[in-house]
This record gives C-alpha cells, structure tokens and sequence, in this order.
C-alpha cells in the first residue's frame, strides 16, 4: 500500500518551501523504503528551489539524511528492513564505462528509483539528487541507502550524505593530501570545515583556514585548522605564502566556488601544487587566468564531485571515526529543527548564521 507522508515541496521557481501531504510508493526490484530520521539543509536543496540546478518543479527536497530502512523490493543487495543507513545520492552502477574501468566514482548511470513519488493529485514529483528525503519516508535506490554503525546519532550520520562526503573527500580523495602536507581551505561553512578535518585527519601538518567572518575562522580550528586568515583586509595569497615559508601549499581547497576564490586557490599554491574545487559555481560564472602560469605553476586543477567517494567504503570510515571522536560530526549540527522550519533555515543559511540546520523527524 503507498504511504501518504508528510514532505518539504517547492512548488514553483522561488516560491517559498510548503509542507504538504505526498505519496510514497512500496519499493519495487531494487528499491528502499527509509524511514528519514534526520536531513541536513544544504545549499543544493535552496540551488533546486530557485530553479538554479533544473526546471522540473515541483521538487521534494532533501538529500543528506540518516534513517532506517522499514521495505525492500526485490534484488535489494542485501538490505533488509531494519538497517539503519545514510541515504547516498552516487549508487555506482557497476557496468558503464567508468565503473567497469574501476573508477566509480565517476560512476555514469548511478542508480535512483524508478518509481516517483508523487502529490495527491498523482503529479510526480523530482526529488532532490534522487531521495527527497525532506520527508518521513522517502524511496530510493537499495544501493543508494549505505549501513552504517547504528549507534551513530542521525543528526550527526546524516551530513555524511551530502556536505561532510563533499568536503572530506575533497582532501583526502581528490586532493591526496597526505602525512606533512600544508593545506588552505578557502571557505569555512560546513564544506570548508569538513576539508580542514579531513585534511587533518590526513596528516597535514599545517591547515591554513581562509574566510572573510572572523566566527567561521574560529570555529575551524575546532575541526584542525592550525592558523587562520580574514581574507576581508587582508591579501589571502600573500598571507598563505607567509606561513608557508614564501612558498605556497601543498594542496588548495576551493570550498566557495567563485572565480575571485578560484583564483586566490590557483597563487595561493607551491610550484606543482595541486588546486580542488568543490564549492558549486553559479552556471553564469568564468575564470580566467594567463595561460603562461598555466603552464609555467605545473600542478593539477581538480574539481571534486562529491568528494570522489565511494559511499560504500567512505560513509561506514567516517561514521567510525565519528564514533572513535576522531571526526567531530556533532560540531556541523548547529540547530536541530522541524519540517516546517525548512524555509526559516535557508534564510539563516544565506545569512551565514549555520553550519547546518537539520530537520529531525
């Protein structure tokens, strides 16, 4: 029988979020049934509102969530009711080109489910990167939903799925930073600081934090930044190099994603350093730089999708490092709301006020 839940829709481009009552099928072959127990509000859910990422409203939003599975179709690869899990939006297919080259998480056909959830009025709904987990219960792919220890709190797991992975990843699988290394990260909300705690976790020796809000540089040194730089008054280039000897770092880590931080990240490194974006740019955005220095730096510019995890591997690491202390996921969760509030809590957000609010159901 389909489930009528209470779930966060944007109706239309800029409108405000609504709570209203959806349809949520039983899971077919392949598919889940999780009861969301918590979902972080990330800035990809207010980029889906305002119509920034497609047009194909109305949208369920919600996308970085821990809960428990309640069904399973058939063909769910082991999962079964019960398991508490952190809701992935990459489930590698196993069999595009990508994959069966043994990357996959450049994964090309990642799977989502198949059947839609839906309005009452049986208007489908999109959901946010493929859960919608703005919801009491959500479908999704059975390889989208990763176990994971269930003593981790779902407030905490459930930032794995989106903005913790992101940053984390950044450093430690897109950037290589290893034992010794110096890191900067530019930008100190959720995803910055996910990055100085796995580039701390890593073994850098010096993490240089970079924003322009003195709260957000303080609150980074409780993820691992060893020193800090308002870039407001100050040149972040030229202070980065300062502490580093006149040289440069190791590994820069974009975490805003426009072009004037693109650029800082680009001189801010040593000679063959190595740049990541992972900050999400607005579409309208160009950077450009002389192809002289291009050529002559050396190095590498990545950009880091979802911190080029592979949840299988990477959510169960994270939530054990959690669990051991190591990885402070309690410190992300600054406010702990309802699904009502979603809309209050993208208004805080822009305001810079949160590193996350999470919806706890």
């Amino acid at each position: 029988m389909p489930h009528e839940v209470r779930g966060v829709v944007a109706a239309k481009k800029g409108a405000p979020v609504e709570v209203q009552t959806i349809v949520v099928p039983d899971p077919g072959p392949g598919e889940a049934l999780v009861s969301v127990q918590a979902c972080g509000v990330c800035h990809t859910d207010l980029h889906y509102r305002e119509g920034a990422i497609s047009d194909d409203f109305p949208f369920l939003l919600g996308h970085e969530a821990a809960g428990t599975v309640e069904a399973v179709g058939a063909d769910a690869g082991g999962l079964v009711p019960g398991d508490y899990v952190v809701i992935a939006w990459r489930a590698p297919c196993g069999t595009c080109r990508s994959c069966l080259r043994g990357r996959p998480w450049y994964c090309f056909g990642s799977r989502n489910a198949a059947q839609p959830m839906t309005l009452l009025d049986g208007t489908p709904l999109s959901a946010a990167l493929g859960i919608g987990a703005f919801a009491e219960k959500t479908l999704v792919a059975a390889g989208q939903a990763v176990k994971v220890d269930p003593a981790a709190r779902p407030e905490a797991a459930g930032l794995i799925g989106c903005g913790v992975m992101a940053g984390y990843g950044a450093a430690v699988n897109t950037g290589n930073v290893g034992r010794g290394d110096t890191v900067a990260v530019i930008g100190c909300g959720g995803v910055g600081c996910a990055a100085i705690a796995g580039a701390s976790l890593a073994g850098a020796r010096r993490v240089i934090a970079v924003d322009v809000d003195d709260a957000k540089l303080d609150g980074a040194t409780r993820f691992g930044a060893t020193h800090t730089v308002n870039s407001r008054g100050t040149d972040p280039v030229e202070a980065v190099r300062g502490l580093t000897g006149g040289f440069g770092v190791d590994v820069a880590i974009d975490a805003v994603g426009v072009p004037e931080t693109y650029q800082q990240a680009f001189y801010m490194r040593d000679h063959a350093g190595v740049l990541v974006q992972v900050g999400v740019p607005d579409p309208a955005m160009a950077v450009e730089l002389p192809l002289i220095d291009l050529f002559s730096r050396g190095g590498a510019l990545k950009s880091s999708w979802y911190g080029d995890c592979l949840p299988t591997r990477d959510f169960p690491l994270l939530v054990d490092q959690y669990l051991s202390r190591r990885l402070d996921l309690g410190a992300f969760v600054t406010e702990k709301i309802a699904l009502d509030e979603v809309e209050e809590a993208f208004a805080r957000m822009q305001r810079g006020e949160v590193l996350r609010s999470v919806v706890v159901l």
